[in-house]
């Protein structure tokens, strides 16, 4: 390693190099710049709208990802972006950004456009068994290729609804999610409905516990006293289980 001579060590540093006859680059004294990968997916999006007709509030579209490692040299004149021939299909395009300065390159970039859904967000954490309130709901707007099958795009479907296991602050609530509202309540004057051969008998009860749609639940046969079991038909009604 070659020492500098003291007399030139309070130079600054290219000109005492240069007076000692050293070459230098200027990578030697600073790191080259590099592009800007927001700059260059901004540019792609650009270009991307003049290739699509305007789109609606339900859609966006999805650049790239160009990797944010990539290390492209800033082009010494403004990178041009390009279409060509071959490269645009219904909804996606590959745009090619080229550099034709110092250093030259390209690269290319792929843009699609995603639909986008109102969704559904559990707005606190929820526990099981607990009735939804526009409380614990709130909603966000969501690319359609990142929502899980049976997800639920209006916040008021799910009020009313219990929780059959608990839900994460943040998540989505699909419908995996949620039981029925309840049909029933305890204390409350219900239907018994029985079938007995071809016919269908109703007689009045008493609900003993709560009742979701279509679960079993326990209620008195007012008429005997006795308590049975049957299934929440629907609000009001309760289908006795023959044994």
């Amino acid at each position: 390693m070659m020492r500098v001579p003291s007399k030139y060590r309070h130079w600054p540093p290219r000109l005492g190099l240069l007076l000692l006859g050293l070459s230098v680059t200027a990578g030697t004294l600073q790191a080259a710049e590099h592009q800007d990968i927001a700059q260059l997916e901004a540019l792609a999006r650009s270009e991307a709208t003049v290739q699509f007709p305007a789109l609606t509030e339900k859609q966006r579209f999805l650049v790239g990802p160009i990797q944010p490692n990539l290390q492209l040299d800033r082009c010494s004149a403004p990178v041009q972006p390009i279409v060509g021939p071959g490269k645009h299909m219904r909804d996606r395009v590959l745009v090619e950004l080229r550099c034709t300065g110092a250093p030259s390159w390209h690269i290319y970039v792929p843009v699609r456009i995603v639909g986008t859904s109102m969704v559904a967000i559990a707005a606190r954490a929820i526990v099981v068994g607990s009735v939804l309130t526009d409380k614990d709901v709130r909603t966000e707007q969501h690319d359609l290729s990142e929502l899980p099958p049976g997800y639920i795009d209006d916040p008021t479907v799910a009020v009313g609804l219990t929780a059959s296991r608990p839900i994460s602050s943040g998540a989505i609530i699909t419908n995996q999610y949620l039981l029925g509202a309840k049909a029933v309540v305890r204390g409350q004057a219900v239907t018994l409905v029985a079938d007995v051969g071809s016919m269908s008998v109703r007689m009045a009860g008493r609900a003993m516990s709560d009742g979701l749609m279509n679960q079993r639940v326990k209620v008195e046969n007012l008429s005997s006293g006795k308590i049975v079991e049957g299934i929440a038909r629907s609000e009001q009604v309760v289908e006795i289980i023959s044994e």
